[in-house]
């Protein structure tokens, strides 16, 4: 697919873009069917492991699942997408020619209680060298205001990373009373099932709890221009072969990182929460959304 002028032109000014029907009807039922594989496995487990998430309200009579951890490892019906054609046509036009695969996530938003998350930048957890990294939302169901969208703030990409700790720890999300962030500016990312939403690593995002009667399942694959180097030694790789196994498109020598002048706050002192983020930002005082149906 090409993307059109309009839709390389609005990233580069918001931060973040819509692109309808990437996928196909057939491509969605298949994803769709992987997950309710996966979630119906979770009547099996009572907390949150290497695979789920669980929301504060889950038993195994009523599973509740708030995210899959990299469910490109889970399923192959997940992995085969990460090198998608349309989503790397995307990529190249936005990001780079040479486009590496970093890790995935699926979030869950059940219909009436699917958790919010806190307002943050992706940059304050895994900066690099450069910042032409970003995440691919692939809408598994029709994502409308009601249901709990992504929400951006446009040309937040181009401002400053916002310090995402509290009392001398990482906490993964801003203070909503202190940031200076007009929250009011937010825009929603919605669309049909099978379109995706781009946003760059640098944008402030969050979402708010789904209190409709509709879910909304966000597949998200990470991705950055392959000559972005990780800066945090969490983030480095420990398999040389593994990581240039990770270029799905494009060829460009890892070896020599590309650095540009961006600023960096590193996600150190560590959260005393980890496991998610939704976790890491149970530590939060101030909140901008409702919490979670049965969190303490």
């Amino acid at each position: 697919m090409t993307l059109s002028p309009d839709l390389v032109a609005a990233y580069r000014r918001d931060g973040f873009v819509v692109v309808p029907d990437v996928l196909s009807p057939a491509e969605v039922a298949d994803l769709r069917a992987a997950t309710d594989r996966i979630v119906a496995g979770a009547a099996a487990v009572t907390g949150s492991d290497a695979v789920y998430d669980l929301e504060p309200s889950h038993t195994p009579a009523d599973p509740r699942v708030r995210r899959i951890k990299l469910p490109h490892t889970v399923d192959p019906v997940y992995d085969r997408l990460v090198r998608h054609p349309g989503i790397l046509a995307v990529l190249r036009a936005l990001v780079a020619p040479a486009i590496r695969f970093d890790t995935s996530k699926l979030n869950m938003k059940s219909a009436g209680f699917g958790s919010a998350v806190e307002w943050h930048q992706d940059w304050a957890f895994y900066p690099h060298t450069n910042d032409d990294l970003c995440a691919v939302g692939v809408m598994m169901d029709d994502c409308a205001p009601e249901n709990g969208p992504l929400l951006c703030i446009p040309g937040s990409h181009r401002g400053p990373v916002l310090d995402h700790h509290l009392d001398g720890h990482f906490v993964g999300a801003i203070d909503p009373a202190t940031a200076g962030v007009d929250f009011s500016t937010a825009v929603p990312c919605v669309g049909r099932a099978g379109s995706i939403s781009v946003h760059h690593v640098r944008t402030i995002h969050g979402s708010a709890l789904n209190t409709s009667d509709k879910p909304r399942r966000l597949l998200l694959f990470q991705y950055t221009a392959a000559d972005a180097w990780p800066i945090c030694a969490a983030s480095q790789p420990a398999d040389w072969a593994d990581w240039k196994g990770r270029i799905v498109c494009g060829d460009v020598d890892m070896a020599v990182p590309r650095t540009s002048a961006v600023p960096v706050r590193l996600p150190l002192p560590p959260p005393k929460r980890s496991g998610s983020i939704y976790e890491t930002q149970r530590e939060m005082r101030t909140l901008f959304f409702a919490p979670p149906v049965g969190a303490s």
